[in-house]
């Protein structure tokens, strides 16, 4: 008998619709590997979701992204009901959907990072937190939701309070010149390296998910040195934080400076998107493993965490974004 999937796409996060969008690619791929699936569009009523789990499925394949699907919100739901389920359990997800505090966490093992702070929205308005250039950013949203760069010489202010919702603090960064690369890491293997190549100064929500003209270059054309750095940063954040599953690492690197040193952690991705295309997708692609079977490994390594809690770092930070303004790292 085939294994029963209980597929969650929808939430009721900022990134709904890319959930919705992806989850369609996903519901194909685990038909044609031969499993029973069942989709669930999870709009926050808890009840109702209970329900649909019942009678529970062998999997939950988990495609909620933001808050609530990637911040170990639905992970310890599920654990309650010791559904296993795919990715990054409690703690992991948590930490990794907290830019700031997974930085603490990187740097703690040797990743290089872009200095930065947490302050409150008034000192961020006031541009007296950083001198430019710097980048804004919500503390847990994905998708590049919110996140604003100030360079030298503009007029635009470092946020915009008419569409700001993201609380009254915000990571302010040193903005960190040159390429985007990103990284996969799947059952803490790193992948490969990709350079994301697109318009405008940053890969914002538009350009992940709309604009034609965005390309990825797998392997990226980058010295071996930079590619070594790259996959390292990500394998040591991935494991430090105690994710599992496949996840994805984003990096600047600053090709002005010799050898690695302009290699930085930005953040990295639990959840990464999968949908056909996607990095975390095409890595694994480069090395022999299709989009179906990456879908069916998912499932088939998907579990429980709180039943193995060597999968789970052994102390995790508590989120520094609080009240006030705090150095978080250098």
């Amino acid at each position: 008998m085939s294994k029963k999937v209980a597929l969650l796409i929808g939430g009721t996060s900022s990134e709904r619709e890319v959930s919705l969008m992806k989850g369609k690619h996903i519901e194909k791929a685990l038909l044609e590997s031969g499993y029973d699936v069942k989709v669930i569009d999870f709009t926050g009523d808890l009840n109702k979701l209970i329900s649909e789990l019942t009678p529970r499925p062998d999997v939950v394949f988990n495609n909620l992204y933001g808050r609530g699907g990637e911040d170990g919100v639905i992970q310890g739901f599920l654990e309650m009901l010791a559904v296993p389920y795919t990715h990054s359990g409690v703690t992991a997800s948590a930490i990794g959907m907290d830019k700031t505090a997974t930085k603490i966490m990187a740097v703690s093992v040797g990743v290089r990072v872009s200095p930065g702070i947490v302050a409150p929205k008034a000192d961020i308005l006031a541009e007296t937190v950083m001198a430019r250039p710097y980048v804004v950013k919500p503390i847990n949203e994905g998708s590049s939701v919110g996140v604003r760069i100030i360079l030298e010489g503009e007029n635009q202010m470092p946020i915009d309070e008419a569409t700001w919702t993201f609380g009254e603090t915000a990571l302010v960064e040193k903005f960190v010149p040159g390429r985007e690369i990103h990284v996969a890491v799947l059952d803490g293997k790193a992948q490969s390296v990709t350079e994301i190549l697109f318009p405008g100064r940053f890969f914002d929500y538009d350009a992940k998910y709309s604009d034609k003209r965005t390309e990825l270059v797998t392997p990226a054309v980058v010295p071996e040195i930079v590619a070594k750095t790259a996959k390292e940063f990500a394998e040591k954040t991935y494991a430090v934080l105690g994710c599992s599953g496949l996840a994805r690492c984003d990096l600047r690197y600053d090709d002005s400076k010799p050898g690695a040193d302009g290699v930085y952690l930005l953040e990295i991705n639990t959840m990464p998107g999968l949908s056909p295309g996607s990095v975390a997708v095409v890595q694994p692609e480069s090395l022999g493993m299709s989009y179906v079977q990456l879908c069916a490994h998912l499932v088939e390594t998907a579990r429980c965490h709180a039943s193995n809690p060597k999968a789970e770092p052994a102390e995790a930070p508590s989120s520094p974004a609080a009240k006030g303004r705090q150095k978080l790292f250098a």
